[in-house]
């Protein structure tokens, strides 16, 4: 086979492209990790720990929302009806044209964040009003609001390589987020009064150190286009149309992540940090297997539709939903189950107290909840928008957001934190009813008999794995009291013993490699 037809033939590889992505995936979600015991350490679930995940959460929420969610679900589609249908020069002149306008839109954003960081500290953090928390949150925002720009770009850049079958350096890209913001809390703290400024200095310097590393591979995927701003570019307007809508549908669960956040402001201290700490080990199986597969997916969905195959399209949509319960169901049982451990293994050192592994672990049982439909939300979404259908998921996004809010405010008062944490998995499970139901209803998501084996199977093997972790794991004053390498020893073998439990037992009810592949 050819140089050029074995790449032909890899761009149709969806399950080699989701292994990929998958891959660098892990290795980002650790030095997360990684980052994550960094931070606990150097701050906490203190006051200080509360005004620095709002100053980096602010940016990092319009970067989802404007970058990752408009380009990435309203971008790619119009992408790829220039790849199939258009010449190269049209395709660089759309590049230019988007490039451009969204350069100005996110620079002039990022000037207005900066100068109203007051504002945008209200109003991601309305409890923070009237204490010094608020001051401290609004220097930080400063320097951290202009990291939008950057990871703006870096967005736009990783959708440009993604739609070249190019995944694993955008995939990879975040690790040099990790990286730095380790090195600003284990080396440059010391030297600041306030070792927190050290991580806001840490979030703007990883911003453009991420935008850089892009750009040599944009040049060798012949992507690297100078801006040019074009609000009248044909291309440009057919986006703008998806602009709003797609970013909105697409980043339901940030809305209702952001929501809690707010509500966690008005709680006790601590209560901002407990839901940041759960909420990033979600991070990691959400992505894993929920943005591998959605990334993978919306390019390729996007194809299929220029192409008009839609049985090829349907088997994409089967395939995602397939792997998505077979990596997604384990996980979150896993999460449930093991959420004292975990907690306790990766963050109980530093300045970490007892209390808050416990108040943090409550959180994490809470979100685990709402996992799989997390995971299936980010499968099924792309089956809209590879259609350049918005406006369905923008109407379902709506009901998950009341969802969520009508919850938060009814559980709050006796759950508190978790509460919050509870109320947003029971909006990921309202989202991803009606994303399925709608895909069903149209005819682009069938229950098949496949589906229905890997379903039932993946159910019992979960059970059976539960049950065993259950068995495992001791009382969570056992795992409060152990040193850190006995959690980590412990802790491995649990997670071992469970995976290999479960991949038995799904091997045994007839599960096979083949339901995890997909050629189309």
């Amino acid at each position: 086979m050819s140089e050029s037809a074995a790449e032909h033939d890899r761009t149709h590889d969806v399950a080699a492209q989701g292994g990929v992505v998958g891959a660098m995936t892990v290795l980002s979600r650790l030095s997360g990790f990684a980052r994550d015991v960094a931070l606990s350490h150097l701050l906490g679930a203190g006051a200080a720990a509360d005004v620095f995940f709002v100053a980096f959460r602010a940016p990092n929420f319009f970067r989802r929302l404007f970058a990752e969610g408009a380009f990435a679900q309203g971008f790619v589609p119009v992408l790829a009806e220039y790849r199939e249908r258009g010449s190269r020069s049209a395709l660089r002149a759309f590049v230019a044209a988007m490039g451009g306008n969204l350069a100005l839109v996110v620079a002039l954003v990022s000037v207005l964040g900066v100068a109203a960081a007051p504002l945008v500290v209200f109003l991601f953090a309305p409890g923070f009003a009237g204490d010094a928390r608020f001051d401290l949150a609004t220097d930080m925002m400063r320097i951290t609001f202009p990291y939008l720009a950057f990871i703006s770009l870096t967005a736009f850049a990783g959708s440009l390589l993604n739609s070249a079958q190019r995944y694993a350096v955008p995939a990879f890209t975040p690790v040099l987020l990790n990286a730095t913001l380790i090195a600003a809390a284990l080396v440059a703290a010391p030297a600041f009064d306030e070792p927190a400024m050290a991580l806001a200095w840490g979030v703007l310097v990883a911003g453009a150190a991420q935008f850089l590393f892009q750009l040599p591979w944009l040049k060798r995927a012949q992507l690297l286009v100078p801006p040019k701003p074009n609000w009248k570019h044909p291309g440009a307007l057919q986006v703008g149309r998806l602009l709003a809508p797609a970013a909105l549908a697409a980043s339901a669960g940030q809305v209702n992540i952001l929501i809690g956040s707010i509500l966690a402001s008005m709680l006790v201290t601590g209560s901002v940090s407990w839901l940041y700490y759960a909420d990033r080990l979600m991070e990691l199986p959400i992505g894993i297997v929920a943005v591998a597969l959605g990334t993978v997916l919306l390019p390729n969905l996007s194809r299929l539709h220029a192409d008009g195959n839609a049985e090829g399209f349907r088997a994409a949509l089967d395939w995602g939903m397939r792997a998505g319960v077979l990596l997604g169901l384990p996980a979150a049982a896993g999460l449930y189950v093991l959420a004292t451990p975990i907690v306790a293994t990766v963050f109980l050192h530093g300045e970490m107290r007892e209390t808050d592994a416990l108040m943090a672990s409550a959180a994490l049982k809470a979100f685990a909840i709402g996992l799989l439909p997390l995971v299936l939300t980010k499968i099924a979404a792309p089956g809209y928008f590879a259609r350049q259908d918005t406006s369905t998921p923008l109407r379902y996004f709506a009901v998950s957001v009341a969802v969520n809010i009508v919850g938060s405010l009814s559980f709050i008062a006796w759950l508190g934190h978790v509460g919050i944490a509870l109320a947003t998995s029971l909006a990921a499970i309202v989202h991803a009813w009606l994303l399925i139901r709608g895909l069903a209803v149209r005819g682009d998501c069938r229950l098949e008999r496949r589906l229905q084996h890997v379903l039932i199977a993946s159910l019992v093997a979960t059970v059976l794995m539960a049950l065993a972790l259950h068995a495992f794991v001791a009382d969570a004053s056992h795992w409060l009291a152990a040193s850190v390498w006995e959690r980590a020893t412990q802790l491995a073998l649990a997670v071992f013993g469970g995976g290999a439990l479960y991949l038995v037992v799904a091997l045994a009810l007839g599960v096979r490699a083949g339901d995890l592949r997909l050629r189309v």
